[in-house]
């Protein structure tokens, strides 16, 4: 049987429009004019979509969508809005509305979005997504403590919508894991998920990266190059770090997101775009606002649901279900024929251990401690967390270890015939390194600064270290 869909307008033109658009596309579809005549159908019938008017005759469109997601959550709903509207659609998908139209309503991202919007109600009726679905174990967000369950409830709840969502979270806490549990949850997930670290591209090479560009648009650009904006269509891309974009590149995004369409640089033609835009950092936008290092218009407009992960020391009873997750990705990576143990003192240790770094540096912690032990059973003194503070509150708010950093201590040595000065020379870039991705909380961009040494060369350090 054919999709129904029900269209709430009082205007007839746009009636007409909507039934004719969506009958090309095999739909049934129900019109009525009002608020009331609205609810009495949804009452009587069954729809896989809704499409209403934001300005009603006895009433707001924001009051049927809060209405669908009280009484039939399952189905989702799209506004259509008036030309630049804009808060009135950011009210909207707060209040759980899927996605908007703008008048004049353009036929093609109306189709879009119909698609898309079927595509979510046919998972939901088929329970494909159920909210305690076991995701693939590379995005599986392990844990069962209070605070990791609502995070999946949420997430489950945000992947309903196409709503630009603000995740925030220390470095290390699994922001990007928590993005591609919503892509892979909503009616996105057979598209492209791409993840880009805006803090890792240079300023200059920025905008060729997110938009795009054309032959001979500048030096060496001798070919065509597709945006990232472009290559995740129909799919989801998630801006990291957000926050380290330059502020002339944040103005550049701000039109995109308004107008979802992109100029590559060279063209004076602008292409539509169908992604679904995540971001994330672990700086405090509010303060970056207060800075004048974040404008203001583009936080509201990629901030429109936000989304806290939690860090490792709220959740500490996860720990050892992480570590186990940890233990068999690492022996997967490496071709192991059993995943390792870890015996539960050293599991007692890990739990009572701070994390500035988060999951991010447990698993670091996990693969050092890999290659201590012997017949890959992990025991406390592989963990080698002596050096390091196990304490309540982060690493940074410590006093006495700011002003007694370990970088610049003395290094004690002794020759003879088993000292390898390569090996000792190792060991305290590796010290200092560590420390300095501690103290800027995993952020290699702040790390690299802390240190003296360019981006670039942190990676090739860490690679080299085998500290990645």
């Amino acid at each position: 049987m054919p999709d129904k869909v029900l269209i709430v307008d009082d205007e007839p033109d746009i009636r007409e429009l909507l039934e004719i658009t969506l009958g090309r596309m095999s739909l049934e579809t129900e019109s009525v004019g009002d608020l009331a005549s609205a609810y009495e159908l949804l009452k009587q019938r069954s729809f896989s979509l809704c499409l209403t008017d934001m300005r009603l005759p006895d009433g707001d469109g924001i009051n049927l969508v809060e209405h669908i997601q009280a009484h039939f959550s399952h189905m989702p709903v799209a506004v259509i809005t008036a030309h630049g509207n804009t808060e009135t659609a950011i009210k909207a998908l707060k209040s759980g509305a899927f996605d908007f139209v703008s008048k004049p309503v353009d036929l093609q991202k109306l189709r879009d979005l119909v698609s898309a919007a079927l595509r979510l109600s046919a998972q939901e009726n088929s329970h494909n997504f159920a909210p305690n679905t076991a995701l693939p174990m590379h995005v599986n967000i392990s844990g069962h403590s209070s605070i990791i369950r609502e995070l999946r409830a949420q997430i489950s709840r945000l992947a309903r919508s196409q709503a630009p969502v603000y995740i925030n979270g220390e470095s290390g806490s699994g922001k990007e894991l928590a993005a591609r549990s919503i892509h892979l949850q909503s009616a996105r997930a057979h598209g492209p998920f791409i993840a880009v670290n805006c803090g890792a591209i240079p300023a200059e090479l920025m905008e060729s990266e997110l938009f795009g560009h054309i032959k001979g648009s500048f030096t060496g650009a001798d070919k065509d190059k597709t945006g990232l904006f472009q290559a995740a269509a129909g799919g989801t891309l998630f801006l990291d770090e957000v926050a380290d974009l330059p502020l002339h590149m944040q103005v550049k995004l701000l039109r995109v997101i308004q107008e979802k369409s992109v100029r590559p640089v060279g063209s004076q033609v602008e292409l539509p775009t169908d992604v679904r835009l995540l971001s994330a950092s672990h700086k405090n936008l509010v303060e970056e606002i207060n800075q004048q290092r974040f404008r203001q218009d583009l936080y509201y407009r990629i901030n429109v649901i936000e989304l806290s992960v939690p860090s490792l020391r709220e959740r500490s009873e996860d720990i050892p279900d992480i570590a186990h997750q940890l233990l068999s990705r690492i022996a997967n990576d490496n071709k192991l024929a059993d995943i390792p143990d870890i015996r539960d003192d050293a599991l007692e240790m890990l739990c009572k251990y701070n994390f500035p770094g988060n999951v991010r540096e447990l698993e670091n912690i996990l693969q050092r401690a890999l290659t201590l032990s012997e017949n890959k059973r992990i025991v406390p003194e592989n963990l080698d967390l002596s050096h390091k503070a196990s304490l309540p509150f982060p690493i940074e708010t410590v006093p006495e270890l700011a002003a007694e950093p370990t970088v610049n201590a003395e290094v004690e040595f002794k020759l003879g015939d088993d000292f390898s000065l390569e090996q000792h020379l190792e060991n305290i870039e590796k010290r200092a390194i560590e420390q300095a991705l501690l103290e800027s909380r995993w952020n290699k961009t702040a790390a690299a600064q802390l240190l003296g040494m360019s981006f670039r060369s942190l990676r090739y350090r860490m690679k080299k270290l085998n500290l990645e």
